[in-house]
């Protein structure tokens, strides 16, 4: 496993980040559990989670992710030994049943206690604001549209005082940002230089399939030493490759055909090139696409997640691989002719 900063802090991170969202729908607490155990052996010390977890979002499963987290950690007493990011909603219909509203002190507090309650643990290393609470592109809109009777007012530095007073009583230790513009990435960063607490990383989807963040998000984060923390780089499973033949019985996009984002016409084409290049040069496609990732310069650390061992054991272990010249050649000669089929 190799091994990272995150940014603005002293925290050592895996280039490896366990997701979890399927823990507690999909996956059982003892299968949770194992993933925890395999994944800590193989040299994983960062976990991603959230209060809307597991995925989809119901009320009957919120929190559940966080809940097997908090009691894997009580059993293995390994708090000292992990590094756990965890998130808020932001205001959106799907999630009325966790609150409304948005990024206020109150939501805060009542969001942050509640996470550390279900994880068992008194800080956070690493707080996200899931998405953002203003009207703007994000969650496969790849366009933006301004609507003239968005009530949202500027309130990035609010938002980050508030942060700051969890910081101090010690209860979180960073901070970032997850579906998130330039737009906003580049507020956070003018507060921060005016002197409020700077957030660390973006969690952003980012794959072969939407490589959108390349343009005029990246630059941002290579000159503001901002992190980079993309999800979904295996595209929903689409980039294992094991859509193209035939729809996989107990796979997320059966179960959920909500989650389609990455199956469109487009996405299938680009899929069928990639994995082409992946078996002339006697790779995986899962290999490549999670090693195209980590290639990345702005990349901080990938987050992963699987339903059962044989998937993670792949996962992970595209941590040391590194493609050669020509393999990206062929990449971008894809990319070029099918520019981001699910944004």
């Amino acid at each position: 496993m190799r091994y990272t900063t995150l940014p603005n802090t002293k925290i050592k991170i895996s280039k490896i980040c366990l997701g979890s969202m399927t823990w507690g729908q999909q996956n059982t607490e003892d299968e949770g559990h194992t993933q925890l155990d395999f994944a800590i052996d193989q040299g994983v010390n960062f976990i991603d989670t959230a209060e809307l977890y597991s995925v989809p979002a119901t009320s009957e499963t919120q929190g559940s992710t966080e809940r097997i987290i908090g009691t894997w950690l009580k059993k293995r007493n390994k708090r000292e030994d992990v590094v756990i990011a965890s998130k808020i909603v932001g205001p959106r219909d799907f999630v009325k049943h966790i609150r409304t509203g948005g990024f206020t002190k109150a939501a805060f507090d009542d969001a942050i206690h509640k996470s550390l309650q279900r994880l068992q643990t008194d800080y956070i290393d690493l707080y996200q604001l899931h998405w953002p609470e203003r009207n703007t592109n994000f969650f496969g809109v790849l366009g933006y549209e301004h609507d003239e009777e968005e009530r949202w007012s500027d309130n990035f530095n609010e938002i980050l005082h508030n942060l700051e007073v969890f910081k101090k009583e010690g209860k979180i230790r960073s901070i970032g940002v997850s579906n998130e513009t330039p737009y906003g990435v580049m507020r956070y960063v003018e507060e921060a230089r005016a002197g409020k607490f700077k957030i660390s990383t973006v969690q952003n989807p980012y794959s072969l399939l939407n490589r959108k963040d390349e343009i005029g998000l990246s630059e941002i984060l290579l000159r503001e030493d901002v992190g980079y923390l993309p999800y979904s780089p295996l595209g929903f499973g689409q980039l294992t490759g094991k859509y193209l033949e035939e729809m996989p019985k107990d796979a997320r996009v059966t179960l959920f055909p909500q989650f389609s984002r990455y199956h469109n016409e487009r996405s299938f084409e680009a899929t069928r090139a990639y994995n082409e290049i992946a078996k002339e040069n006697g790779l995986s496609l899962t290999q490549m696409a999670l090693a195209f990732v980590q290639s990345q310069p702005f990349v901080t650390s990938i987050i992963v997640g699987a339903t059962n061992l044989q998937q993670l054991k792949e996962n992970t272990g595209s941590a040391t691989l590194s493609l050669s010249g020509s393999i990206i050649e062929a990449i971008q000669e894809v990319h070029n002719d099918n520019p981001n089929p699910a944004p």
